[in-house]
């Protein structure tokens, strides 16, 4: 039975004159969205929603923007990953709210309107601009009397004091429930800003090939279909790039723009497994494998993203400082430009390189081999690589990117020094040279056998340049050179408390006495 229209009203006059009282009585909260573009398993969303009306923003900073490590590609999904929020909100009957320029400015604009007096957001570890912003941020907050209150993320730890016991934080924080969408909601009415162009933010277009598409939809998808299909042969298909595309989960840039969380990456992950204990011996062998490789790779990727936050100096500088003044003297600046052209003359770095231009993603054991043959077969220093391939990378996440980054240039001191033959890679990875026919397709008519050194064949291909350096004779050099380094008798020590400070380890060790060995080391492929 209908109730009458003057019923109605009143009921409606009634929610209407409520919605004032509880606004007179509670102040509005922002929820400042930044890496975390998602309604679910969001804590700073469920907290301010809970404790007032709120106002859900997200602002384009044109400074940002500007940095040599961000390019289009990464503004185009996260254009999508921002549409895709706007429209989760519209369900409650809101929309997000676009702000374009500098934060602090807004947030005084918006305090002014709406007097509010706490500042909602997740605990941010990117790159070394967002450092210094958040410190303005925070400056500004202290100033105006706004509580800026920030939910950890990830399991990364802010102000950390010791890396003992971390693995377990870790693994405790991905066990519990993740927050759920909270059911009731205040809005609060604000002016939207028309999002930029990528000509205005200065920013290429770059449309990409097979580009992935933004947004917690696409990033459910992807989960789905790698538990349930893509992701039985992940283990033994994660390293050749034939493979890895289809049987890695593709996640990385969801993870990155945090369409989705780690945690419910982790709990699908641990899901699945033990659905998988109902299934027969021979299947389930394979996926078992495979599942728990992937799941010890988001524990890592944590791990990774904690060193840039106990130490956001190593986007810069060396993390062992024995290394200082080894490259960055003798940077060649031809062999730099044919690096990054994909015109090295090694069949397998220009396939991969000319591949991530295209596409923006590249699994990690190429990605390794991509650094350690411009650090230490090319000699250059680590930071401008790492800042082109950077925006080439469309799951660019800094606390990964730099602490490889070193990784495979030898810089860190605690890490095995390892250094890719791109030939014994072609060979390993693409014995037929499918891939690299594709994507050097000056190669097209090289036999097999030469395939991964067409130098040795009889016939040269026209429009392919010869090898950049000697692949044995540089991969020498590099390595009694950084042997010579890591001979120093303050090597060591100084290795010591790298590893101290960011090792990864179970069990509790202190300075004195600790053993830096390769047990100690993440050396495996950080594949999503």
């Amino acid at each position: 039975m209908k109730e009458p229209p003057h019923l109605l009203n009143i009921i409606k006059k009634n929610v209407v004159q409520s919605e004032r009282r509880f606004r007179a009585t509670h102040q509005m909260n922002i929820v400042w969205f930044k890496r975390d573009l998602r309604l679910e398993d969001n804590e700073s969303f469920l907290e301010a929603a809970r404790n007032g009306p709120i106002l859900p923003i997200y602002i384009i900073e044109k400074q940002l923007w500007l940095q040599p490590d961000l390019t289009g590609r990464h503004y185009n999904f996260l254009k999508q990953c921002l549409d895709d929020l706007d429209h989760s909100l519209k369900s409650y009957g809101a929309r997000l709210i676009i702000k374009v320029g500098d934060v602090v400015q807004i947030l005084t604009e918006l305090k002014e309107k709406h007097s509010f007096d706490r500042l909602y957001s997740h605990q941010e570890t990117w790159n070394g601009w967002t450092f210094i912003r958040d410190i303005e941020v925070r400056a500004w907050a202290r100033k105006n009397r706004v509580h800026w209150i920030e939910k950890t993320q990830h399991g990364v730890i802010r102000g950390l004091s010791s890396r003992n016991g971390w693995s377990a934080n870790w693994y405790s924080c991905m066990n519990k429930p993740a927050f759920q969408k909270p059911t009731d909601i205040m809005f609060v009415n604000e002016q939207t800003d028309p999002m930029p162009t990528n000509y205005e933010l200065k920013l290429d277009h770059d449309e990409l090939y097979g580009a992935p598409r933004g947004g917690r939809i696409e990033a459910k998808k992807l989960l789905n279909s790698f538990l349930n299909s893509r992701g039985e042969k992940y283990r033994s298909e994660m390293s050749s790039p034939l493979t890895a595309t289809d049987s890695c989960s593709r996640l990385s840039p969801h993870i990155a723009f945090g369409t989705i969380s780690v945690k419910e990456v982790y709990q699908a992950t641990k899901n699945r497994l033990q659905d998988l204990q109902h299934i027969s011996t021979d299947l389930k062998k394979d996926w078992s494998q495979s599942l728990k490789s992937f799941s010890s790779r988001l524990r890592w990727h944590c791990h990774f993203i904690q060193k840039l936050e106990s130490e956001p100096e190593i986007e810069f500088r060396n993390m062992n400082s024995c290394y200082n003044g080894l490259r960055e003297h003798c940077f060649n600046p031809t062999y730099f430009e044919a690096w990054k052209c994909g015109h090295t003359g090694y069949p397998m770095i220009d396939a991969c390189m000319r591949f991530l231009t295209a596409t923006g993603w590249l699994n990690f054991r190429m990605r390794a081999l991509l650094i350690s043959f411009s650090s230490q077969h090319l000699w250059l220093h680590w930071r401008e690589p790492s800042v082109h391939l950077a925006g080439l990378f469309t799951d660019y996440e800094p606390g990964i990117h730099y602490s490889q980054t070193q990784m495979q240039s030898g810089t860190t001191g605690i890490n095995t020094i390892r250094i890719y033959n791109p030939i014994k890679q072609g060979l390993d990875q693409d014995a037929k040279g499918s891939f690299v026919r594709q994507w050097v397709p000056e190669l097209k008519d090289i036999d097999n056998d030469f395939i991964h050194t067409p130098w040795l064949c009889t016939h040269k291909p026209k429009g392919y340049p010869p090898p950049i350096v000697d692949e044995k004779t540089s991969r020498e050099t590099a390595s009694k050179k950084l042997y010579a380094v890591k001979r120093k008798p303050e090597h060591k020590e100084i290795a010591r408390e790298v590893y101290v400070k960011h090792g990864s380890r179970k069990r509790k060790q202190t300075t004195r006495g600790t053993r830096i060995s390769p047990k100690n080391k993440l050396q495996g492929e950080l594949n999503f």
